[in-house]
């Protein structure tokens, strides 16, 4: 398959995947935001962590491919959210306790920026050289 396509293709895989993660998210956060009734910033950091076990299973094996250690990729992955959580829980809190915006805007807004973010960082740095070395 010519390298255009593959590209295509891991990409809607990843799109696929990530909207499956979102969804997760967004069940798991409105059940925490609105039947447990937790705290924004505590419901969007449980959900986050929920979809971020769930998408990286997922896009590893099928997305990439990738034979490379699960210990080093998944340690890589969660440098990425060291730095992306306490910012977007951040922002999260602002918006919404400081400024009023609604909280699924907002969760809406962060997961695009996450999803654009994530894809960038996994094919490039988490997964980039080990793409398609997984034994089929």
């Amino acid at each position: 398959m010519p390298k255009v396509n593959k590209e295509f293709f891991r990409t809607i895989k990843f799109t696929l995947f990530s909207v499956s993660a979102g969804i997760i998210q967004a069940l798991s956060f409105a059940l925490l935001e609105e039947v447990l009734h937790i705290t924004h910033w505590v419901s969007y950091l449980v959900s986050l962590i929920l979809s971020v076990l769930w998408n990286f299973t997922l896009n590893r094996k099928y997305t990439f491919q990738s034979a490379n250690n699960v210990p080093i990729a998944m340690l890589k992955v969660a440098l990425f959210y060291v730095v992306f959580t306490p910012i977007s829980t951040w922002w999260t809190a602002v918006l919404t306790d400081g400024m009023g915006v609604n909280e699924y805007l907002v969760l809406i807004a962060t997961m695009l920026v996450n999803f654009v973010t994530e894809y960038l960082y996994d094919r490039f740095f988490v997964f980039g050289k080990s793409i398609d070395t997984a034994k089929k």
